[in-house]
């Protein structure tokens, strides 16, 4: 009994001993696992709402609203349910910047573009549309519209919160903005360019700050300053620059509501000059599947019935409050000429010309306002600048300005250009290195050339004040004209001044009140005569016919596609010949046509031109006597002999070009008055041409000046500047790159070539005889005698232009013709090279025949 009573109580203990050990354990697991969960997951704090995230920030609200951190200055921006999947413009300027290492100049627009918004999971990205290419939406092709094209996401945002009582989005906005994420604005690096050029450094967004920001309903504007760091730079930039190591551009930003309206598209034509967006057909069998979209302005008109009716809403200028007073009449006289050409088309009042008040609320950088804007700058890049930005799905231009920069209205030389006045010319090569380059103009520095040429001529003759004024006039009023054809969407018309004769340009009742050329979209030279008593017009005064033809293709509402065509097939008068930049010849070796020219004028160029080299060296005889003050430094008298000579180089310059010319028609096939598109220019002009060239540019007396001249052309001192070098005038150097600038078109590639393949097709000048003819104008005329210095100069640097044909990095350019010519005129110059003349001719020829027999040597 006791045993089993024994048991019980031993197992029962056990029992309640184990289960108090095992409820132990539990607890302690329990406790454990509890002390597990808190640590690994913690309650969740709340989301944070958009009004939480912005409630240190000033809210400026329009098309994307923007929240500024009062504190930090840090960005938001809201973006609405409805905004994604729709397709903006994007658009930037300059609103301040340097030339050195980034032409960024104020004023200068950046190029439009379209980005869509789109919404990727917690993303909210910015991607650019691809505008180039069109498909036929009936077309099956256009299922695959997509294909083999790249968008460009410019920005992938996390979003930082959503409200979606009101379907709004929150992102962070600063690396929007404060990075080049819409644009590219540090230029990259050109090929070539040397290790010791000014070079911006890298983007420091700590040093970038918002300047301001300003919100509408249909857009959104910021102006960022961009500050660029290096440590150290090689190069400090010009005094532009105060700090090479810290530079600032400061840069309008503009996000636009992509325009909702009728406006109709205008497809470019081949015989007129329109800025376009180019587009490619891709559902079209066409040769030419081009389906380019003229840049223009919306004009309706308010009664469409009157074929002249004022517009619904007129282009509108504004001339900015900061120009001068008394230029103020001028400048708005030249935008209204446009309205003459409007009429044409069928507008009245189509250009409307207000100031803007002294206490405007706004400023010349709001892109609802059309300015005419005016700069002083330290470096300017040009006179006058007249861009637009436009929508580029259809060509619409949605906003424009003109840039004029006052040093252009001025005698004023800037030091390191005294010596380059010569309008030297330009390497097509390396033209057009970003999408924009095309529309830059270069009008205002080719007339402040020739303006500055006027007034010399004119001080040289006598001339009143009156007259002085008269020039600044005519060429402001030129000037004015020619940018805002740009802003209306005309491109250059080169070819523009192959209009009247120089007869008819020397008669002041032919010409008063006219434009000089076919249009003012034209770089053609100042109409100045050497015959003083038969100066009329110095400069177009109005549009002239070819601009007014433009406009009403440009404009005019027609009514059907033949009403267009009939307009179109005008382009055959003579006077609506037209050429671009393109198609111009400025540069050696490039293009083909003469007429498109730039600094030339006239339809006998050669004629014109030797006027212009004889008006020269009839000022150059008397220069010291007219432009020497008592009281004051040489440096006018430099100046002016300078500016003497670059005419004289420029002329000859256009003179050159007629030599293995071809001229070019661009009207279609049937097509009434209709001439073969190519035609090479006569062997009466090209002879004209070697003639000029021959007693102007090569021969011993080419660029004679008065002796004594020389003495007197010092510059005056500033500072330390002559640390650049020593002060004298390079005489020398300078004639001879006036020479080798007609030589290195002559001796082009291009040019040789066009010389051989043109004889298939009319040209009777022929390789053999033009090469000669240069031969004998280079050497024939002191060969067997005394070579002066400036001809021992030419004729080395000829020689060596031949050899280069041979044995050149270049020689695989050229024509096996070419070379062969080279070589025979290498042999005929070592026969002439015989040892006559003074010891000075005696070397050089001996440097002449030794330089051939090495060049022979190496000749495979």
């Amino acid at each position: 009994m006791k045993k089993t009573t024994f048991k019980l109580v031993s197992t029962v203990f056990l029992s309640c001993a184990l289960l108090i050990s095992t409820n132990t354990e539990a607890q302690k697991k329990n406790k454990k696992k509890k002390g597990k969960t808190e640590t690994v997951a913690p309650k969740k704090d709340k989301q944070k709402s958009i009004k939480d995230l912005v409630k240190s920030s000033k809210k400026i609200d329009g098309l994307f609203p923007i929240y500024q951190d009062t504190i930090t200055g840090a960005l938001q921006m809201l973006v609405s349910e409805k905004q994604i999947g729709k397709e903006y413009i994007y658009f930037s300027q300059i609103a301040d910047g340097v030339l050195d290492g980034a032409r960024a100049n104020r004023g200068s627009y950046r190029g439009s573009k379209v980005f869509k918004v789109e919404k990727y999971f917690n993303k909210i990205e910015f991607v650019t549309q691809n505008t180039s290419f069109y498909f036929d939406p009936e077309s099956p092709l256009a299922k695959s519209k997509d294909a083999n094209t790249s968008q460009g996401n410019m920005a992938s945002l996390k979003i930082e919160a959503y409200d979606k009582k009101d379907s709004l989005y929150l992102i962070k906005a600063d690396d929007l903005f404060l990075k080049e994420t819409f644009a590219q604005i540090k230029p990259s690096n050109r090929p070539g360019t040397p290790p010791t050029s000014f070079k911006l450094g890298n983007l420091d967004k700590g040093k970038s700050k918002i300047r301001s920001i300003k919100n509408y309903p249909e857009n959104t504007n910021l102006e960022v300053e961009y500050v660029y760091s290096s440590p150290s730079v090689l190069n400090s930039g010009s005094n532009a620059v105060s700090d090479g190591r810290n530079v600032s551009i400061k840069v309008f930003h503009s996000l636009i509501e992509m325009p909702e309206n009728d406006y109709e598209i205008l497809l470019d034509d081949p015989r007129i000059g329109y800025f376009t967006t180019q587009v490619e057909d891709q559902t079209s069998t066409s040769s030419t599947p081009y389906r380019d979209l003229v840049h223009r302005w919306q004009l309706v008109k308010k009664n469409p019935e009157l074929a002249i009716s004022e517009p619904v809403e007129p282009i509108t200028w504004w001339i900015e409050n900061s120009t001068p007073l008394e230029w103020r009449e001028t400048i708005k006289q030249g935008v209204l000429q446009w309205n003459t050409a409007f009429e044409k088309a069928g507008f009245k009042n189509a250009m409307v010309v207000k100031i803007q008040p002294d206490d405007a609320d706004w400023d010349a950088g709001d892109i609802r306002y059309n300015v005419l804007r005016w700069t002083s700058s330290p470096r300017p890049p040009f006179g006058g600048y007249g861009p637009s930005f436009v929508n580029p799905k259809t060509g619409q231009i949605l906003g424009a300005d003109i840039m004029l920069e006052f040093v252009h209205f001025t005698n004023r030389v800037f030091y390191d250009k005294l010596y380059n006045l010569a309008a030297e010319n330009e390497s097509f090569e390396h033209e057009h290195a970003n999408e924009n380059d095309y529309k830059y103009c270069s009008l205002g520095h080719l007339m402040h050339q020739d303006v500055m040429f006027a007034n010399a001529v004119a001080s040289a003759t006598g001339a009143s004040d009156l007259e002085m004024e008269r020039i600044k006039k005519e060429s402001m009023t030129a000037l004015i004209m020619h940018e805002v054809g740009h802003t209306l969407g005309l491109n250059h018309n080169m070819k523009a001044s192959y209009l009247y004769t120089p007869e008819q340009l020397s008669t002041p009742e032919f010409i008063e009140g006219k434009c000089l050329t076919g249009s003012v979209m034209d770089y053609a030279t100042l109409n100045i005569t050497r015959d003083r008593s038969k100066q009329g017009q110095y400069d177009d005064t109005a549009v002239g016919p070819y601009d007014v033809w433009a406009i009403q293709f440009g404009y005019t509402p027609f009514q059907n596609e033949t009403e267009k065509q009939t307009l179109l097939n005008q382009s055959t008068k003579p006077e609506l010949i037209f050429g671009n930049d393109a198609d111009d010849m400025r540069s050696p070796g490039k293009a083909i046509d003469p007429r498109v020219m730039t600094n030339d004028q006239s339809n006998d160029p050669i004629t014109y031109s030797i006027d212009r080299i004889e008006l020269s060296n009839d000022l150059m005889k008397t220069t010291k006597q007219r432009f020497i003050k008592d009281g004051e430094s040489y440096q006018e008298l430099r100046r002016v002999y300078y500016l003497l000579s670059g005419q004289k180089a420029g002329a000859a310059n256009v003179i050159s070009r007629q030599i293995g010319g071809v001229y070019v028609e661009r009207a279609m096939a049937g097509q009434e008055n209709a001439k073969q598109p190519y035609t090479p220019v006569s062997l009466e002009d090209q002879k004209r041409a070697m003639a000029a060239l021959s007693k102007y540019v090569f021969a011993p007396n080419a660029f004679e000046a008065p002796n004594d001249l020389y003495n007197y052309l010092a510059l005056q001192r500033r500072g330390y500047n002559f640390f650049r070098g020593p002060e004298d005038p390079k005489i020398h150097e300078q004639v001879l790159s006036y020479q080798k600038n007609v030589l290195n078109h002559l001796l082009h590639y291009n040019t040789l070539q066009r010389i051989t393949d043109s004889e298939l097709y009319g040209n009777q000048y022929v390789l053999s005889k033009f090469m000669t003819d240069l031969n004998n104008a280079i050497f024939k005329a002191d060969i067997y005698g005394s070579v002066n210095s400036f001809r021992q100069n030419l004729q080395l640097e000829y020689t060596n232009m031949l050899i280069n044909i041979l044995t050149g990095k270049q020689n695989g350019s050229y024509t096996n013709n070419a070379k062969s010519m080279a070589l025979y005129n290498l042999k005929t110059i070592r026969n002439m090279a015989s040892a006559n003349g003074n010891i000075s001719t005696k070397a050089h020829k001996q440097h002449l025949r030794t330089l051939i027999d090495n060049a022979i040597k190496e000749i495979k």
